[in-house]
């Protein structure tokens, strides 16, 4: 079969930044669930009592230094309490602006799980619904980075943009304010100037940054896709010994994410020390002013202790801010990316008046049809093939004639680009694809299982089904002999990709889960091509079985598995050049005889290498037996 066309990774769209906070947006005030609104509220409550009691901290460390001092401190409330007083009061402040973001916390973290719950589960269910052409050229280690990340940034961003932006804000308004009105303009002037120069710093030293961190992202893609690819493919790198060639690779994507992650630690040691920089002189300077201040009489020393807590009050959350910025932006990379991802529309999808398909007798009619991954290489032309209500036919022809590609397109993977399809009268494309899915059954040439339990597997294609549902099916299989063999029965775990079967046990699982699906249409896609003879000798037979009281499509590379179909059709170039039974077809002459007569003789060769064989072994087993019998006449 022809390579499909492939998408290029890059092709995916991302969402701006303002794009993805919109995005998130419904996730803090969502219709209908008045629970999520009320936790927002109270959540921001807590804030700003939070962020009072906090402001009014220094007042009290203030009003302790000038008692110690001997200076009245200001505020008629705080003239009789004693420094020992004040100084537990101070603490108490700490402790109750602790206090009240702790609860804040612990009120909104339901709200920031839910949102990340269920933005997961919709890009989950997203890349299930996207194509088959979409699924092929991407690569699975991408894929569950990019869900990975963008998943996290969606807690993060609505914490941090609701509970840390804001408050910022609030607080250094506060704080200048303040300043303005118990020390005057000039100290509020620093302050703001200060602020300005750092957040200004920040945010263009952390846009630069972005491109820095979105190429070590790039580079960590890389270097997951390389080993998650490699580990899926553990037994085809050991049996090329390319261990050593694969670590290579996979170091030399490592290399590249090295590289790019020193730039990204480089670049935030240049930020941080700015930052540091602009924060102390803005301090050094307010400090200086309230020192002169008090040499002149102006100030006390408790009001030049209270610029100093104040100014470092500040410095906390503005250092805060630069990490919280850098994630920020981090975090709407990654989420534009997942939103992206999103965006990305499935190619196949329901009419709006889409009906449940209705199978009467299973009969199925591809006309006229025509196909193609690329526009300008095209796959089918002009294919027209009924298969009867339950009947088999067979699908035969070389590598790339169109036979695979014809199962996809009544699985409706792809849409066809000319003719029809259809199930007993009904146009595919007009029916549900639930419905289209629920009534085929296929067993494909490597069945793929889950890293779970064998009864898992099996009951996958029915979950609903009982436990002795699941045993019919493997018996009608022939594996619920073998199954019982094992130490842990139905409870055995297949491994990944279900490595820890034989491939005619897999197949033999693959049957029996189809079998408990009970589909009235059967796709059986080379199911048996890369099997042994003997194993495929026995599995043939459990799909003949299956097969009874079914409409069945047999798309086959070897022909003695199909002399005995119903009808047999020939594909050469995505065109239909005979058909008929085998004997027909035979009597015929044409390319299916000779595609027998080819096959027929390369079995009768492979035979007769097995008979030699075989006499061989015997031979020198009896030439054994006599050496022992008569050691003495050995040569």
């Amino acid at each position: 079969m022809a390579a499909p066309d492939t998408i290029p990774e890059n092709d995916t769209p991302t969402t701006t930044g303002w794009e993805t906070i919109r995005r998130v947006s419904p996730y803090l005030w969502p219709k209908g669930e008045g629970w999520v609104k009320r936790r927002v509220v109270l959540a921001l409550v807590m804030l700003t009592l939070a962020k009072i009691v906090s402001v009014s901290t220094p007042f009290f460390f203030k009003a302790a230094v000038d008692k110690l001092a001997g200076d009245a401190p200001s505020g008629a409330m705080l003239m009789g309490i004693t420094a020992v007083g004040l100084t537990l009061a101070y603490g108490m402040a700490r402790l109750g602006a602790a206090a009240f973001g702790e609860l804040r916390d612990a009120i909104f973290v339901r709200v920031g799980q839910r949102a990340l719950r269920k933005l997961a589960l919709e890009t989950f269910t997203h890349i299930h619904r996207l194509s088959m052409r979409y699924h092929i050229s991407r690569k699975t280690g991408g894929l569950s980075r990019i869900i990975e990340r963008g998943v996290k940034g969606v807690d993060f961003l609505l914490r941090f943009l609701l509970f840390s932006i804001g408050p910022l804000i609030l607080e250094l308004s506060m704080v200048s304010v303040l300043f303005a009105v118990l020390f005057g303009w000039q100290y509020m002037v620093v302050v703001v100037l200060t602020i300005v120069l750092y957040v200004w710093f920040t945010f263009k030293v952390t846009e630069w940054r972005v491109a820095i961190r979105r190429e070590m992202n790039d580079q960590d893609t890389d270097a997951n896709q390389k080993a998650i690819d490699s580990l899926l493919n553990f037994e085809t790198v050991r049996y090329f010994g390319a261990t050593a060639r694969e670590g290579a690779r996979y170091d030399q994507a490592m290399a590249r994410y090295e590289i790019a992650a020193v730039r990204t630690g480089q670049s935030l040691a240049l930020l941080n020390g700015g930052q540091a920089l602009i924060i102390t002189v803005g301090l050094v300077i307010v400090m200086v002013m309230a020192a002169m201040g008090v040499q002149a009489g102006q100030l006390t020393v408790g009001d030049f202790v209270m610029v100093n807590a104040y100014m470092i009050q500040i410095t906390m959350p503005l250092s805060f801010l630069g990490t919280v910025y850098r994630e920020i932006r981090q975090a709407l990379v990654d989420m534009g990316q997942m939103f992206g991802l999103l965006a990305q529309p499935a190619e196949i999808t329901d009419k709006s008046d889409a009906q449940a398909l209705r199978v009467q007798g299973g009969t199925v009619r591809f006309e006229n049809v025509g196909f193609a991954y690329d526009s300008e290489r095209p796959i089918l032309r002009g294919v027209s093939v009924e298969v009867p209500a339950g009947q088999t036919v067979a699908l035969v022809g070389p590598s790339g004639s169109g036979k695979s590609t014809i199962g996809r397109l009544l699985f409706r993977f792809y849409d066809v680009t000319a003719g029809g399809v259809s199930i007993d009268g009904q146009d595919i494309r007009d029916v549900t694809q639930d419905s289209l899915h629920a009534a085929i059954g296929v067993v494909p040439q490597d069945t793929v299982l889950f890293n779970d339990t064998i009864y898992y597997n099996i009951a996958y294609g029915r979950p609903e089904a009982s436990p002795a549902e699941v045993e019919a099916a493997a018996k009608a299989a022939k594996i619920h002999d073998f199954i019982l063999s094992l130490p842990d029965g139905y409870g055995t775990t297949v491994g990944e990709r279900g490595l820890k079967l034989s491939g005619g046990e897999k197949q033999r699982v693959g049957i029996a889960r189809t079998l408990l699906k009970n589909p009235p249409i059967l796709l059986l896609d080379e199911a048996t091509s890369a099997l042994d003879t003997q194993t495929e000798a026995d599995i043939q037979q459990s799909l003949r079985e299956m097969g009874q009281g079914r409409t069945v499509i047999t798309i086959a590379h070897r022909l003695s598995t199909i002399a005995d179909a119903d009808r047999i059709v020939v594909l050469e170039a995505g065109r239909v050049i005979e058909e008929g039974t085998h004997e027909a077809l035979l009597d015929l002459g044409g390319r299916y005889a000779a595609m027998w007569a080819r096959q027929a003789a390369e079995d009768g060769a492979a035979e007769a290498l097995a008979q030699e064989a075989a006499a061989e072994a015997a031979a020198e087993a009896d030439l054994c037996q006599s050496e022992r019998r008569n050691p003495g006449t050995a040569a």
